[in-house]
Order: C-alpha cells, then structure tokens, then sequence
C-alpha cells in the first residue's frame, strides 16, 4: 500500500508493544503482568498445557497470513482497492497486516474511530457514516488541521446533512475541502438515498456546494441485504451497486466530482465479489475522471467458522476466476474454555459464555476438543456436539440426540464463532498462536 507521496505505511506500534501489560486485562497469566506485549511470544506459553486462565481468545497466525494474502490476490485479480473496515478488530497490528497486504486506507464508523486510527498514524480514513454531532466534527476537524496529508471522506444522504455540513465548514474556517462521498441505501435499509432519482438530485446539491464540500463519489454497503433467501440478496445487492454505478456515470457526465480520483465504494465481507465485479466495469466516459474501485470487507483477516464460511461456497461460485486457485479464507479465531461440569449425561457446562463469545448472528460451536494427558493434539468435535445455551460466562454444549458426550471435567474446548466482529470486541488482548496452539505474540484491541 502507499500513501499519496508513494511511501509505504508503517503505523506506530511501539506504544502498544512496549506498553507492561496490566493485571485486569482479561486472560493474562501471573507470570505476563507488567511485562511488554512483545515479550509474550518468548515466554514459552502454550494454550494446550494449561499456561494462560480460561477462557482465551486466541488468532491463528496461519490462517491470518493466509487470509491477508488471499485478499490480496483477489483485490489484484479484480482491479480493485482495499479500505478494510477497521471496526472488525480495532487492532492496529492487524491493520498493519492489511497495510502490508496492500490495504488503500482503512475505513472507520464513527468519529472516535477515526481519531483512534490517527493515533496509530493512518494516513487514510474512509468514515462509512454520517457525520453530524459538534462533537464528532471537532474530532475530525482537529486531524484535518493536524496533518495537511491526512486523506479523509464522509458521506452524505441529504440535503440536511450536506447543509450541517457546510455550516460547520465555513464556521471552522477549515482551509481545505470536506471530501464527501454521496451514499446509497435502498427502502427500507440504513442511510442512503432510496433512488436513483433521489441520488441525481444531491448529487447536484453537493457540486453546488463546492468549494468547502467536495464530491468524491458514490457509496453504498450492499450487507443490509441478509437471510437464507440467496437469490433475493443476491439481487438486493447487486440492484444497490447498480446505484452506485449509475450515479458514477451520471456524475461524471454532470462533473459533480472535484478534481482527483472518483471514489466507488461498496463490499462488506459476504457479498464483497458483486460489488467488485459491478463497479470494476463503470466507464467514466469522456470525463477525464480516473474512478477506483474501493471493497470495505473487514471481516475476511480472521474469517470465522460459521457465518461467513457458510457463505464462502456460494462466494467462490460467484467468482468464478477471480476467485483463483487454492482454498479460500480460513478461520483465524477461537475461543478456549474448560468444561467445569457434567452436571447431566450429554451435557457439559464450559468457562466461556456471552461476555467471550459472539452470539448476535448465531450460537457458537464446539470445534476442537483437547484432554490433556490424552491427546497427543485437539481433536476435532464431533458434527453432533452443539452449543444449545449461552449464559454471561456459561457454555452449554449438548450432544444432540441421543449421541454419547465423552467429555469430563478439565477438557478443553476450542469454539468457533459466526461474526467476529462481536468476539474481538470482548477481547482487549487475544493471543496469537502457531498451529500448535503455542504463544507468539500478543494483539491489543482499542474498542
């Protein structure tokens, strides 16, 4: 990835990894309190022979290289850039990984996002949201003056919003534009214009209020679209990024956009192909204007083991060969707990529960299980095994039907989760591990 002037981004991880690690955070052992996060990995710890407090979060090292370079090859494949939504992990040593991989920016949702991610020194923000509050505008007005390289776009869905923004503009005094992007929703969905009727006449709007505003494209998140109804998604999401599409074309015949790239955005983690397929092919035209194609997934770095890997099929069929060869996106993310008890036959209770896990898309499964002083290695959990309940720190993994629970106090569990994004936000420290489940190193999470 580079920056405007052309140089690679190393954001400033030294605070996070020389920092000592305290006491309260979560899952870290006696022998680890006030050391630096970069000491973990020399430390000798080992998931498997009981070295951290249960539960723990844990990445696989592995599979998040995999992922990373995945991404990359299909980003390239398509022609397309990468702005990966930042809020899956809040870790900069992650966002360092994507940055690394070839990452365009970073895309936030909300104004402390983004004075997070400048804390670290990311020079590119692309704030998938409304901005609105005073508060909120301070925070972003204060970067823009900060850093005159600071590359920064918000959107916009009204002519309300637009005015609250101009107002603040000429207020501020602020010395360059406010870079914009024009979003589209859908009826009944999030923010967004619902047509593309409605998207002409911003779109009109916003060039109208250049100088202090400036349009730099079109945006949509195509995910309000979700459900076991493929084709009704399917064709939700591409009929939103058609939007997109047609009001890129209309913009560039009009000239709405201001001078420099025309930005078209869109793709989450399920449905990133269509967006990429849809808006690689927009022609500006005779314009002049040079358009980038900028997918937002932010959930493909640690993948996960249900939601989106049930959706992965259906991905790669959509592909075709920008898909490429090889597997696909591998989960990155477990959560480790102990059964405590076995209170009943085919039931176990395990150390982890809904302060540890994700459960807003769906319950979490069993996936390894390890007996120490048996298991040379995890086991794989059997099809039939389930979590059936969760409570605050309490697991309930049955064994559906009448299958056998071979399962005594002291066993290990590993889980897996649908929709990472609410297990990493449970997490201020999650360990990453080799494929032996020893200790590498550390990640931070800043939510």
């Amino acid at each position: 990835m580079s920056t405007k002037d052309g140089a690679a981004v190393r954001l400033a991880l030294d605070a996070i990894e020389e920092a000592p690690l305290a006491s309260t955070l979560k899952g870290l052992p006696a022998g680890a309190e006030g050391r630096p996060l970069r000491a973990l990995g020399a430390m000798g710890l080992s998931v498997l022979a009981g070295d951290l407090p249960l539960p723990v979060a844990v990445l696989k090292d592995s599979a998040l290289t995999h992922n990373a370079r995945w991404m990359r090859g299909f980003t390239e494949r398509a022609g397309v850039s990468l702005a990966p939504h930042g809020k899956t992990t809040m870790a900069p040593q992650l966002f360092q990984r994507q940055f690394d991989e070839g990452a365009w920016g970073m895309t936030a949702a909300t104004a402390s996002h983004v004075r997070s991610y400048r804390r670290f020194g990311v020079p590119r923000v692309l704030l998938a949201n409304q901005l609105l509050g005073a508060a909120d505008l301070e925070l972003v007005f204060r970067e823009l003056e900060a850093d005159e390289d600071f590359d920064f776009y918000a959107l916009v869905d009204s002519a309300a919003g637009l005015d609250l923004l101009r107002r603040a503009v000429a207020a501020r005094g602020l010395k360059r534009p406010l870079q914009v992007l024009l979003e589209v929703g859908t009826p009944g969905g999030r923010t967004g214009v619902r047509s593309v009727e409605e998207g002409l006449a911003l779109g009109r709007l916003i060039r109208a209020a250049a100088p202090a505003i400036a349009l730099r494209g079109v945006e949509a998140f195509e995910g309000v679209y979700s459900g076991d109804d493929t084709a009704r998604v399917e064709l939700g999401a591409l009929t939103m990024v058609e939007t997109v599409a047609a009001l890129a074309r209309a913009g560039c015949a009009e000239d709405w956009f201001a001078p420099g790239e025309v930005l078209l955005t869109a793709g989450g983690s399920a449905l990133f192909d269509i967006a990429a397929r849809t808006l690689a092919a927009v022609d500006a035209g005779g314009s002049g204007h040079r358009l980038r194609v900028v997918l937002r997934s932010g959930c493909y770095l640690s993948h996960d083991s249900l939601q989106y890997e049930r959706m992965q099929d259906r991905l790669r069929q959509r592909a075709g060969a920008v898909w490429g060869e090889g597997p696909g996106l591998r989960n990155a993310i477990e959560v480790w707990a102990q059964v405590q008890s076995v209170p009943e036959p085919g039931r176990a209770i395990c150390t982890a529960g809904k302060r540890d896990l994700s459960y807003d898309a769906c319950l979490p499964q069993p996936l390894w299980w390890y007996r120490a002083g048996q298991h040379e290695a995890p086991r794989m959990a059997p099809a039939d095994w389930a979590v059936t309940k969760l409570n605050d720190q309490h697991a309930f993994v049955d064994a559906q039907g009448d299958g056998a629970l071979p399962l005594q106090v002291g066993d290990l569990i590993a889980f897996g989760v649908g929709h990472p994004c609410t297990t990493f936000d449970k997490w201020p420290l999650l360990y990453l591990v080799d494929d032996a489940y020893r200790v590498t190193g550390g990640v931070r999470t800043f939510f």
